[in-house]
């Protein structure tokens, strides 16, 4: 544990807190990907099964109760609750989500650290939480009406893999034989798909202007 990696925690946790606020304040789930928010489901089920066999701390156990059980919550909001299901825009967010997860899952199956099942259902989560926003950008970037939740949910999700970055770096120069290619490559292919967003969030906070997405 290091400072950059609890700044990524904890930016990670309050991008989940600020999209929960949206939805149990505002009944709303207008702007957001239920695409999105199934792969992230898919990502926090497969990388956390070592929760039933594995104990590392206090702390790791309890983040990865609070991500699996508010992934899922999110999901049944979006799908089931009878306020929260009105404001989906199924419109626009067609992204076929399902085509992200098979190369993910064959990529994990050729390229991994261990052949064992939970290690390379662990790599693919890597894989796929790389992915796991195009379906959100793509939505935003289809609607141009971002409100200020949305836009911080994503900013701040966006926030905490570039932390990790930063961790990774400081880890790297200060632990013996840390090295992990396949989180890197991944996180820095994830980084990247928000450089974009970024842009414009910032230029939006810079100006004090609505934010929008060029179509």
């Amino acid at each position: 544990m290091n400072a950059f990696r609890l700044a990524g925690d904890m930016t990670h946790l309050i991008s989940v807190l600020v999209l929960l606020l949206k939805i149990h304040t505002i009944k709303s789930c207008a702007g957001v990907s239920l695409k999105t928010q199934e792969l992230y489901a898919l990502v926090f089920a497969t990388r956390y099964l070592d929760i039933f066999t594995d104990f590392i701390s206090l702390y790791n156990t309890v983040m990865k109760l609070i991500f699996l059980g508010s992934s899922f919550s999110i999901v049944w909001y979006m799908r089931h609750h009878k306020l929260v299901r009105r404001s989906y825009d199924r419109d626009h967010d067609t992204f076929r989500h399902q085509f992200l997860v098979l190369p993910c899952l064959i990529l994990a199956l050729l390229i991994h650290e261990q052949f064992t099942f939970k290690e390379v259902l662990w790599t693919f989560s890597i894989y796929l939480e790389a992915v796991a926003i195009l379906p959100q950008l793509v939505l935003l970037q289809r609607t141009r009406n971002i409100d200020n939740l949305t836009g911080q949910y994503v900013f701040f999700l966006g926030a905490y893999r570039s932390l990790y970055i930063l961790n990774w770096i400081y880890r790297y120069f200060t632990e013996p034989h840390y090295v992990h290619w396949i989180t890197w490559i991944s996180g820095f292919v994830q980084t990247l798909l928000y450089a974009d967003f970024f842009y414009y969030y910032l230029n939006s906070w810079k100006n004090n202007v609505k934010l929008t997405l060029p179509a």
